[in-house]
């Protein structure tokens, strides 16, 4: 049984014979006769009566009818989504962030796709950059705005560079310090709260190593596992800690922020995707990105003064 059997009995339906459903649907008569007499045969039922030259559905056809034009309504349905889908009108994108590194400019990113592309739902999921990569294995989500991927990752990841952010040294405020910019070295003695490796290995790997350049190895005092919670405990005097600039956006009104002397440190931060062929709502997505990253950069530029 194939649509066009169902489209030319339908038709003799409602045209109320062969003749006037083959001139509606430009289609010979024999053709619409012979799918007829074929549902009937595969179906094992007489769907039309006839008496005289006129055709009648039997009871059976009745019901076969009703179906066949729900059966009809739900394939024109999944053409019309199939095609939107193809123009990126409809679909999922599932978006992975850091959400203090993002705040600047995710949302108003997020709402000019939504405004592009309304029937696109976004799953949004705020995590670490391990817990990104896990989503991203679980097909969870399809673009991670995090940190490069580490080297057994980036050979199956594109990256686009959204900006480099510097260090910088989380104190409590009750701590009185009168320079502008703090030296890693003046840190060699310092209990230092960071974010475990686990959930960051790059930043976590950049802290060690600047501190070592320094001449010493930090006293790693607390590993945890999100910023809110670093910075907490510097709040609470139980260390400092050496942060991304970013980790500024959120809400510590007992911490205070000192770039660091030398300041000749990067870390970057991307947009990332799996290299195979996008879905059509990443491919939009991405396009909004690169039209947008101009403005991106814009407001991010204060992370280096």
């Amino acid at each position: 049984m194939e649509l066009r059997h169902l489209r030319y009995f339908t038709a003799a339906v409602k045209w109320k014979g062969y003749r006037e459903a083959s001139r509606h649907l430009y289609i010979a008569q024999p053709s619409i006769s012979e799918a007829v007499s074929d549902l009937e045969s595969e179906l094992s039922v007489k769907l039309f009566s006839r008496e005289g030259r006129v055709a009648r559905l039997t009871p059976e056809g009745q019901v076969f009818y009703e179906e066949a034009l729900k059966t009809l309504a739900q394939a024109e349905r999944s053409i019309a989504t199939a095609q939107r889908a193809a123009k990126g009108e409809t679909g999922r994108l599932g978006i992975g962030f850091i959400g203090f590194a993002t705040y600047s400019f995710l949302p108003d990113l997020l709402r000019k796709y939504k405004a592009r592309h309304p029937e696109v739902t976004l799953r949004l999921e705020e995590n670490v950059p391990s817990g990104q990569d896990l989503a991203f294995d679980r097909g969870e989500i399809d673009i991670g705005f995090t940190r490069p991927p580490s080297a057994d990752r980036s050979s199956s990841y594109e990256t686009r560079l959204l900006f480099r952010e510097p260090l910088v040294v989380a104190l409590p405020k009750t701590r009185r310090v009168k320079a502008k910019r703090i030296r890693i070295a003046d840190l060699a003695s310092e209990r230092i709260v960071t974010f475990q490796r686990a959930s960051s290995p790059e930043v976590f790997d950049t802290i060690i190593r600047v501190c070592n350049d320094s001449g010493f190895s930090p006293r790693l005092h607390n590993e945890l596992n999100n910023m809110h919670s670093v910075l907490s405990t510097v709040e609470a005097e139980e260390g400092v800690a050496i942060v991304s600039a970013s980790a500024r956006n959120l809400r510590a009104d007992n911490v205070s922020f000192f770039r660091l002397q030398l300041d000749d440190v990067r870390i970057d931060f991307v947009a990332t995707w799996q290299k195979k062929e996008p879905s059509i709502a990443l491919k939009l997505f991405l396009e909004l990105l690169d039209e947008e990253l101009p403005a991106i950069r814009q407001k991010t530029r204060y992370l280096d003064r």
